[in-house]
């Protein structure tokens, strides 16, 4: 990964507060001006007056540095390589990013769901609904992380409501691909920093690669410490620096379909610590049905003259059905767990991963 050098970003902040109780007037069509403005043009903003409570950010954040202080050999007990719905723990180095192994270990978790007894004719994607697996080592974990999960996807889901209202829908309209069998997930990662002794690791250490959200929505709740970036037009990387009381949001390329490229899925990446100190994070990812199917918006005209297109990358294939692009997301990231679980669909080109 080649640093092209970055610059200090004031991200565009959304302050829900604004919304509250407000069903018209200036204030409200302020607040979805500059969330339509913002999702538009850079794709990526600060959420502020969220209302999640605090004790439920730093719950979640306290029980993912408890688990990744646990011996290796302890944090292995819930490997992903034992789930074939890819959740669980993924060591240091063994998920993959733009085809390169990212500096970050991690814990995968999902909507608490029974695997499907499933036939030949079943989609492939459905092999994803299936268990968490929890560490006995931590039991607070799983508590923290599933309150964690409800409030994440209570924020999300507003936030996607105004989008819907800021681009002359009904806030409800993106609500028929959400319902009880909607696959929000989340991730409670540690990014380490370069061990006592060693020589500072460079600047260019791939912490994730750089990549976009497959999904509607994903916010992140960080810690202190920067890491993550955004690219700019001009191809530098804006500096999304950690700013409390926030989270940041971005677009993902469900919503740049469904919006034919008016609202944009913006690539970014997390560089690794250089020194010092770990850096902690706890992304959340705003999922539909795996059986949905991305609809076009009918955009007012004013705004339907300004949308892109959807970007077209042979590297990454965007497709309209939501499990189809999940599975693939998953089979190419995890590479051990596709081989240990779904080596019949690696020999599928249906499901090529090399793309």
């Amino acid at each position: 990964m080649t640093l092209t050098p970055h610059r200090e970003l004031t991200l565009p902040t959304i302050d829900l507060r604004s919304a509250a109780g407000a069903s018209a007037g200036p204030e409200r069509a302020d607040l979805l001006e500059q969330l339509r403005t913002a999702a538009h043009e850079l794709g990526f903003f600060y959420v502020a007056g969220h209302s999640i409570p605090a004790e439920v950010e730093a719950d979640v954040l306290a029980a993912a540095q408890t688990f990744f202080a646990l011996p290796e050999t302890t944090r292995r007990e819930i490997s992903n390589l034992n789930s074939p719905h890819f959740r669980g723990y993924t060591a240091l180095a063994t998920e993959h990013t733009a085809g390169a192994a990212d500096l970050r270990e991690q814990i995968d978790i999902g909507p608490e769901r029974p695997a499907l007894d499933l036939g030949d004719g079943d989609p492939a994607y459905l092999r994803l609904v299936g268990p968490n697996q929890w560490p006995s080592e931590v039991p607070q974990l799983r508590d923290a992380v599933l309150r964690w999960l409800d409030e994440a996807g209570r924020v999300a889901r507003s936030v996607l409501a105004l989008l819907a209202e800021s681009l002359g829908e009904d806030p409800t309209w993106f609500d028929q691909w959400f319902d009880d069998e909607a696959v929000t997930t989340t991730k409670l990662v540690r990014y380490p920093a370069p061990p006592a002794g060693e020589a500072t690791r460079a600047a260019t250490g791939q912490g994730v690669g750089s990549h976009k959200d497959y999904g509607w929505l994903a916010l992140v709740l960080q810690d202190g410490q920067s890491g993550l970036q955004v690219r700019a037009d001009d191809g530098s990387w804006l500096e999304a620096t950690p700013v409390p009381g926030t989270l940041v949001f971005n677009v993902g390329e469900a919503l740049e379909v469904a919006t034919g490229g008016y609202l944009r899925a913006n690539v970014h990446r997390v560089v690794a610590p250089t020194t010092g100190v770990d850096r902690y994070s706890v992304p959340f990812f705003l999922g539909p049905r795996l059986d949905a199917v991305v609809e076009p918006l009918a955009l007012p005209a004013v705004l339907a003259a300004r949308a892109r297109g959807v970007e077209q990358d042979p590297t990454n294939p965007i497709f309209a059905e939501y499990g189809r692009k999940a599975l693939l997301g998953w089979l190419r990231s995890h590479p051990g767990v596709a081989r240990r679980w779904h080596a019949d669909l690696l020999e599928d080109p249906a499901w090529d991963t090399s793309r």
